[in-house]
């Protein structure tokens, strides 16, 4: 075996000995309110998918678009600022079925501080 290469494509880990090695932890721990922006960007979402069924096509569209944009990543949010009040804005021309989404970017917004 000796001579061989080996290519490594990503992390390698190598544990010798140990008790309850769990790996490695790509992303942060707890992080409380990290919690509430992705469950507040979930709720966005799941609101937006109900919403469809009232929106002419071309808001149908816009809210496709903002869907893709939606991510629980506060920088990326912040930069997005259009796309929340471009939804917020669909939703309250759609009127009290609409409601729950101007809510649900308020809080968005809110927890972007």
């Amino acid at each position: 075996m000796s001579g061989e290469t080996t290519n490594n494509y990503g992390p390698v880990v190598n544990m010798n000995g140990g008790n309850e090695n769990i790996g490695i932890n790509y992303g942060t721990v707890g992080g409380g309110q990290d919690d509430r922006l992705r469950a507040a960007v979930e709720e966005l979402t799941r609101l937006l998918q109900g919403l469809r069924p009232h929106l002419t096509p071309e808001q149908a569209q816009t809210v496709d678009e903002a869907l893709s944009e939606l991510t629980p990543d506060r920088a990326a949010l912040r930069q997005r600022g259009l796309v929340l009040a471009s939804v917020a804005q669909i939703a309250a021309a759609v009127g009290a079925v609409g409601q729950p989404v101007v809510d649900a970017v308020g809080q968005l917004l809110a927890l972007l501080g």
